[in-house]
């Protein structure tokens, strides 16, 4: 009995001393090979082969032999992963097996445009670029749209991704997410809107959300827009004509650009215009499904960020003249 018992240390002791090594041995980290991409579907045997090439582990048949054993092999996930100083091939597995990974992120911000996000994408080194190979029509086959633009349809939020992964994922999620919380919002909408549709919602939306910046006022402005269409009174809202000018917009609004007729210009059109001209808050979408209960259609800015709202023209144009005017004499 002590020989057997002998013999079994014997034979295990080198499986303990791996073991005590693989879980509290630091491991060779330097500057230059901290960062490691994990590649979706990689085995064990092939992140060791990786690891001994970066020269992190020196003994790849231990690291995948005692890797196994501890069932690593089928909790690996793909992604970005920095290892620092001093950490040990346990704690190494057990990073990628949790999805330790390093978060890349884009932000998609409440008042952008399509051009604008898409240059964002564009400039980001750690997205693959699937966009730029791509049709309109093909884009929106991948995104299952049934519109004919991708203003408006993409929800402002910051999108964390593995480094790698396409634009076009980052556009489908941001899709799915618009949809969801707009789809909900369309539900709880007041009984006495003009509008007919999820996406009108989302078109007059992102007219108010270039309107203004003051989460407070956006139930006024929807409520000036939709007390407008209802009478069918043009908006007349100066966002719809800088987007329309597109690259002819030098800057600065003039006179004659507001004659300018195109499909966004709605001074010169009724109705909104055919699609959003901008990616709408939540609080935007919230304010044309909920707007505040009032008669006014005009509004002036009094140059702090808020708004004089009217109910009549002869009161929109005193304002007008105390707050622009006045203010620019």
């Amino acid at each position: 009995m002590t020989r057997l018992l002998r013999l079994i240390v014997l034979l295990t002791l080198p499986l303990f001393i791996w073991l005590g090594l693989f879980y509290q041995f630091p491991l060779s980290i330097s500057s230059d090979n901290a960062i490691y991409e994990l590649k979706s579907g990689q085995s064990l045997k092939g992140i060791a082969k990786d690891l001994t090439k970066k020269k992190i582990i020196w003994e790849p048949y231990t690291f995948v032999f005692i890797g196994k054993l501890l069932g690593f092999q089928t909790r690996i996930k793909a992604g970005s992963y920095e290892f620092k100083e001093g950490i040990s091939a346990f704690q190494l597995l057990t990073k990628i097996s949790r999805g330790d990974a390093i978060d890349y992120e884009v932000k998609i911000i409440d008042g952008m445009n399509f051009n604008q996000l898409n240059l964002e994408l564009d400039h980001n080194p750690n997205l693959s670029h699937q966009l730029d190979h791509l049709t309109l029509p093909e884009i929106k086959k991948q995104l299952n749209l049934e519109e004919n633009s991708l203003e408006g349809v993409f929800y402002p939020d910051t999108y964390f991704f593995n480094r790698g992964d396409s634009d076009l994922k980052i556009l489908k999620r941001a899709k799915n997410n618009m949809d969801a919380h707009l789809n909900k919002l369309w539900l709880t909408r007041s009984t006495n809107t003009a509008l007919t549709s999820p996406y009108q919602a989302l078109i007059l939306a992102s007219l108010v959300e270039k309107e203004t910046a003051s989460i407070a006022e956006q139930p006024k402005i929807a409520a000036v827009f939709l007390n407008r269409l209802k009478i069918g009174m043009r908006l007349q809202t100066d966002p719809t004509v800088i987007f329309g000018l597109g690259s002819h917009y030098s800057g600065r609004l003039h006179h004659h650009d507001l004659t300018v007729d195109n499909p966004y210009n709605t001074y010169t059109r009724n109705g909104l215009p055919p699609t959003p001209i901008a990616y709408p808050s939540l609080t935007a979408i919230n304010a044309v499904l909920h707007p505040e209960s009032n008669t006014d259609l005009y509004f002036v800015s009094k140059g702090d960020g808020t708004h004089y709202f009217s109910k009549t023209l002869a009161e929109h144009n005193q304002a007008v003249i105390q707050y622009q005017i006045h203010k620019s004499h």
